[in-house]
């Protein structure tokens, strides 16, 4: 998450131990005037940690109960994706193929994985992991496993470099992992809740003007930011923007300060961009120029996805608080703030009492603003209806580079990460008041406590609901098809996975590592204009099968469509045609029939050898 680190100007920032950061000057980023002492491990941290990994392991228990045969029931085609993913780190580690490209969907075209969301730095480093257990079980491990590491690093950066109270650090860093935002995300997008890199992002940026150490900085800013790329870039180009904001907010409000280091961040960040550059230019040029990459989106899609004003007060669906009907009507784009009126509340407060007093609070305002608004969209929405009022977005050219791809709704989990700061700030004030030894005192604080708790309370996340999904065929899990296709054939399931139908297919090659390869598919590929579309330009053949499915009708089959069938079954290089079970397998049986003749029963499925007639 792009989390902003600050300091606080109050003596508050130094910890009663002496063991943190020293007070800096008013609005300094942490690290700016000096640099922290080293903290020892506690039993403090082991349990934030240890707690952070129990609400992982909640938040997914669902999975947990039956992880063979339980997916998103929000958001399947993306937790199928997702685990194909996991099997084409495996396979492209097992047999030593270009990690960027794969011919194993979308066959004969390939994939460009650069050009998707591809996780290669979380895939390839599991592949022995999805070897042993399967892709089902990496992707749950991996989804709580990201989840609870983004705490602890946000925990790490507060209690180290804002606050000295670990229990404000581990407020903060709860929510920063486990925020409604993100929790959506958890929906089947775990590319959405790999967070754990960007607060140690953020530190090591606000690092960069430390006097002598240039060169080290620069370094490990680089090599962080190199490997984010790889599981991200959506979110690193987001925590850059939350950076700037920060930064130039900084030289703002210490000129002096800032123009003596301004050549030590400079220096750092160059040495950080180019050492980025230098390992990731070969990726990135294939992503934008190489096989199967496009131009963005069709028509700008993403582009008018703004986050409804009412959703900030709104209690997101996945928490105790949640209603799911509510998203009807507000929640037709993603849930990416959602914070509900009390943490709203709770945060205007903040700003209040410590504007004058908290250099960090003023800067966590000013990026909460700044994005607020951004993350609004061309047109302004309140509750549901998109009203006249233009959003900054509308000032914005779909066709510029980056830009074509973001989603303006997004902006708000910086905003997330903005007021988890704020949380932290929060407890941090209460627990360090000077409030005297009086018992009204007492009560003033518990009192202060009890808010901080009560706006985060409702928000507690419930578990990831999943729906049950059925197993492929055993003629695809024995390996029983390894009779039928060779090594440069394909296998052609019925229906053909698109991002619209084929949910279950897609997961034969999922779930068998991708030991054969399929037509069509779940990703982002070019269209003839060389605009990104969703899934494979539609083959006649594929049409003809949604078509059949969605009017739950077989049409009159001519001589040309059999003809055309022929056509994209040697366009593929098919060697069977496989229909199991399918809630409309009858239908999808007497089509494919009709188009290829009879077919064969064989195990659990139907199955046309085609290898004779597609030659």
């Amino acid at each position: 998450m792009a989390t902003p680190v600050l300091s606080s100007e109050s003596a508050s920032d130094t910890a009663s131990d002496g063991t943190a950061e020293s007070a800096v000057a008013a609005g300094t980023p942490a690290s700016a005037e000096a640099t922290p002492k080293r903290r020892r491990v506690r039993r403090a941290d082991l349990a934030a940690i240890g707690a952070y990994v129990m609400l992982g392991v909640f938040v997914c228990l669902e999975h947990w109960l039956d992880v063979s045969n339980r997916i998103s029931s929000h958001l399947p085609s993306d937790h199928s994706w997702f685990e194909w993913l996991f099997s084409h780190g495996a396979y492209s580690v097992r047999h030593l193929e270009n990690p960027l490209f794969s011919t194993q969907q979308n066959a004969p075209d390939g994939v460009n994985m650069m050009a998707n969301t591809s996780i290669l730095g979380v895939t390839l480093p599991l592949a022995p992991v999805t070897w042993l257990l399967g892709p089902q079980v990496t992707y749950v491990l991996y989804l709580g496993g990201a989840l609870a590491a983004t705490a602890a690093t946000s925990y790490w950066m507060l209690s180290r470099y804002l606050v000295s109270s670990r229990a404000a650090a581990f407020a903060g860093g709860a929510f920063l992992g486990f925020a409604p935002g993100v929790i959506h995300h958890a929906n089947g997008q775990p590319n959405f809740v790999s967070h754990f890199l960007l607060p140690i992002i953020v530190v090591r940026v606000l690092r960069l003007g430390e006097p002598g150490r240039w060169l080290r900085n620069g370094i490990v800013l680089g090599l962080l930011v190199a490997y984010q790329i790889f599981i991200n870039e959506e979110m690193l180009l987001l925590t850059a923007l939350a950076c700037l904001v920060v930064v130039v907010g900084y030289a703002i409000a210490r000129r002096e300060q800032a123009r003596a280091k301004w050549r030590s961040f400079v220096s750092a960040l160059g040495v950080g961009g180019g050492l980025a550059l230098l390992l990731t230019a070969y990726p990135i040029w294939y992503q934008f120029n190489g096989p199967q990459s496009s131009r963005g989106l069709q028509d700008g899609v993403f582009h008018s996805w703004g986050e409804d004003l009412a959703a900030y007060v709104t209690f997101s669906r996945d928490t105790i608080a949640g209603n799911a009907a509510v998203e009807q009507t507000i929640g037709l784009t993603e849930q990416n703030s959602w914070f509900g009126w009390p943490l709203v509340a709770l945060a205007v407060l903040t700003l209040a009492l410590l504007w004058r007093r908290s250099g960090a609070a003023r800067i966590a305002g000013v990026v909460i603003a700044v994005f607020t608004i951004a993350s609004l969209g061309p047109r302004i929405r309140f509750n549901g209806t998109e009203t006249e009022l233009y959003g900054p977005w509308h000032f914005i050219s779909d066709e510029l580079p980056l830009v074509e791809m973001m989603m303006p709704t997004r902006l708000a989990l910086v905003v997330t990460a903005a007021v988890g700061v704020l949380i932290a700030l929060a407890w941090e004030s209460v627990a360090r008041a000077d409030l005297g030894t009086a018992p009204s005192a007492a009560v003033a604080r518990k009192f202060g406590y009890a808010a901080v708790a009560l706006a985060l309370l409702p928000l507690f996340p419930t578990p990831l609901p999943t729906r049950h999904v059925e197993s492929p065929p055993t003629f695809i899990t024995s390996g029983a098809w390894r009779e039928y296709v060779d090594a440069d054939r394909t296998l052609v399931p019925v229906p053909v996975p698109s991002n619209v139908h084929g949910l279950a297919t897609l997961r034969w090659s999922a779930l068998t590592q991708h030991e054969f390869a399929v037509p069509g598919g779940y990703f982002i590929g070019p269209n003839a204009a060389g605009d990104g579309i969703f899934g494979a330009p539609p083959r006649p053949t594929t049409m003809l099968m949604y078509q059949t499915m969605s009017a739950a009708e077989v049409p009159q089959i001519d001589a040309e469509q059999r003809r055309q069938a022929l056509e994209d079954l040697r366009f593929w290089n098919a060697a069977v045609v496989v229909l199991g079970a399918h809630e409309q397998d009858e239908l999808l049986l007497e089509l494919m029939t009709e188009l290829l003749g009879p077919a064969v029963r064989v195990d659990d499925v139907w199955l046309w050898d085609v290898r004779q007639q597609v030659g």
